[in-house]
């Protein structure tokens, strides 16, 4: 079956399902759907939890013998599957078929992954996941639904806006949800339990001197490296979590070869922006510059580097993930 993400609390309610997919271009709501099933697997006994990631040393068997394994302790399990793009490949839907049509007792699979490719949709891992589990697509907010997303949001951390103070922020972070998020809770801290009037925003901005992840994407997109080094610099400093601006990142360097393949076949930027709903302005520019610098090859090993990052990110890496940021930050020139 497919859910739409404010109809998991319900679904997660009625019980757990073998496999889960979550898949989309919008990291924010990705992990908060992600979160919701991992607290409900939780409060069901799955304690334990492997990770995994799809990349290219990803043996599948190696999943597949996991599900099929018997917990010595007798321990309900989780498994996550990270996926590098929208696909599963050969190996990866053999493993998953199983769980869905043969699902062992004590195992959940989490699937975490990129918008799916149409493609996919008509495969049978994914009639088997929409006879037996769950697909939770994540679209991108449309712009006139931010300012009522942004105020809920800020309702939900204790603070009231007025109409100026929701433009001014409406304004100021331009659709982008992980940039809200993290701005709400900024000013949570500041001033907790209060209604916030446009004067009070401009001023916590003017006193915010920090870059934000966007800052960094801008950058690198548009290949300025000693802009993006000096960011990735504050922003180490200031202990950010590098998984969240890796998410947008590889968003956007995906999307520039879905606009690089799309101008191969006659379609406009303009259109293709359009029909992927990519705002604000700013970032549809940024993918057309990184389009017309990059080759699709620099970009897939772009992508490749991603991985790369995460795994470092998640404590597998040899070197720390700001250090294959900057890596990145120069091969992307």
């Amino acid at each position: 079956m497919t859910t739409k993400p404010h109809e998991l609390t319900r679904s997660l309610e009625k019980g757990l399902k073998p496999v889960y997919l979550v898949s989309g271009d919008e990291p924010l709501l990705v992990q908060e759907s992600c979160d919701e099933i991992r607290d409900a697997a939780r409060k069901a006994g799955y304690e334990d939890r492997q990770v995994y990631h799809a990349d290219q040393q990803l043996d599948w068997q190696v999943v597949g013998e996991e599900l099929n394994a018997l917990s010595l302790f007798a321990e309900k399990r989780r498994i996550e599957v990270h996926l590098g793009s929208g696909r599963l490949g050969n190996d990866g839907q053999a493993v998953i078929e199983q769980a869905l049509t043969r699902p062992p007792e004590d195992v959940i699979v989490l699937l975490i992954g990129a918008r799916l490719e149409r493609s996919e949709t008509r495969k049978k891992w994914y009639k088997a996941l929409q006879n037996h589990g769950v697909h939770v697509p994540i679209w991108p907010l449309d712009p006139e639904r931010f300012p009522e997303w942004l105020r809920k949001r800020a309702h939900s951390r204790g603070l009231h806006l007025t109409k100026g103070a929701l433009e001014a922020l409406t304004e100021r972070l331009e659709g982008n949800l992980l940039a809200a998020s993290q701005e709400v809770d900024r000013l949570a801290l500041l001033a907790p339990d209060e209604t916030l009037d446009d004067t009070f925003i401009e001023q916590a901005v003017m006193d915010s001197a920090r870059f934000s992840a966007f800052e960094l994407i801008a950058a690198l997109m548009r290949g300025q490296v000693r802009q993006a080094h000096r960011i990735l610099g504050v922003l180490e400093q200031e202990g950010e979590n590098p998984l969240p601006l890796l998410g947008l990142l590889s968003r956007d360097i995906r999307m520039t070869l879905q606009l690089q393949q799309a101008r191969r076949h006659g379609e406009s930027p303009a259109a293709f922006c359009q029909r992927q709903r990519v705002f604000p302005k700013q970032r549809a520019q940024q993918l057309q510059e990184a389009g017309s610098r990059l080759s699709p090859i620099r970009l897939r090993a772009a992508l490749t580097q991603c991985s790369d990052i995460d795994r470092a990110a998640k404590g597998y890496g040899r070197m720390s993930a700001w250090y294959y940021l900057r890596e990145l930050a120069t091969a992307l020139r």
